[in-house]
């Protein structure tokens, strides 16, 4: 039977997980590991104890780097999560954690992924680098100043699907650029659609997140019109090989039509967003950009091991 003193441990064990695990995001540092790991699969060649190795390294440094971007972003907007209800609980706002120890952990997380990318390759690294310094110096503190925080912010956002095909590869070309291009457009969708349906909380926090600054025609347009510049951007390796014979990313004819019905879905949400204009179907344009970069990344991985 256990003492006190060892369910008193136990309990604080599991406190500590549970407020690393908020601290870093979990939810979203994994989502985005699964974005570097799928760019990871589509540029490696050959399958071997290597390439697996150095995808375990990818994985955990790349979880390092997003989680430790996600506690400094915390400590920068603890006052402001303290004025949010969805963010009033996290670990700093809540009291559970000081600055101190917060600073700590992102500090410690952010020299592990460095230490860990570049062992893989130094573009890695670098790119892990950019990536951490654009979150936490540029996009953080311009949210509460400017909706072109999205913008920003969509740069280390779109860094992630590349950062998989650098890591395999060791350089940065075409490929790379696609991958970041079609990241970079699917951010716009995907932060207007929280905006949106998260509009009282962020302004509660004085935080601007739609390109207009309101729930309007003008937000719901320029949502369409990005949805429809990441569907251009998402079928671009299904011409590189005419533009760029030299290419290693391309898509089959099957799977390039895969896309494009997945971009039809997407976009029918962001037209019913434009439709109705209501909180609920921003969420549901969230859920379903979350849907669709997932499985457009499955569908990527799947092709070329299939061809």
């Amino acid at each position: 039977m256990q003492t006190q003193a060892e369910k008193q441990n136990i309990f604080t064990v599991k406190a500590l997980f549970f407020d690393f695990k908020e601290i870093t995001k979990a939810g979203l540092a994994v989502s985005v590991v699964f974005s570097s790991v799928a760019g990871f699969l589509l540029g490696i060649e050959t399958v071997n104890l290597q390439t697996f190795y150095t995808l375990i390294l990818l994985a955990i440094g790349g979880y390092c780097m997003v989680g430790a971007s996600n506690a400094f972003n915390q400590i920068i907007e603890k006052d402001l999560d303290a004025l949010m209800e969805r963010t009033k609980n996290r670990p700093i706002p809540s009291g559970r954690m000081s600055v101190t120890k917060a600073f700590i952990v992102a500090t410690l997380m952010t020299l592990l992924g460095l230490v860990i990318l570049y062992s893989i390759n130094e573009q890695t690294a670098m790119f892990g680098a950019i990536s951490i310094f654009l979150y936490t110096c540029a996009y953080t503190p311009l949210k509460t100043i400017t909706p072109l925080s999205v913008f920003v912010g969509a740069f280390p956002g779109a860094i992630p699907f590349m950062l998989g095909w650098v890591a395999a590869t060791g350089h940065f070309g075409i490929e790379a650029g696609t991958l970041f291009l079609i990241q970079f457009f699917w951010q716009f969708p995907h932060f207007w659609a929280i905006g949106w349906f998260l509009y009282d909380d962020y302004e509660k926090a004085g935080c601007f997140m739609l390109p207009s600054g309101k729930r309007d025609q003008s937000t719901a347009t320029q949502t369409i019109l990005y949805t429809i510049w990441l569907i251009v951007a998402s079928l671009l390796p299904a011409v590189l090989p005419y533009v760029a014979p030299l290419s290693k990313l391309y898509l089959s004819i099957p799977a390039a039509v895969i896309t494009l019905l997945l971009g039809g879905w997407m976009l029918m949400a962001a037209i019913n967003l434009y439709k109705l204009r209501t909180a609920q179907t921003a969420k549901k344009l969230m859920l379903v950009s979350v849907g669709y970069i997932t499985l457009l990344q499955f569908v990527y991985v799947i092709d070329k091991f299939l061809r």
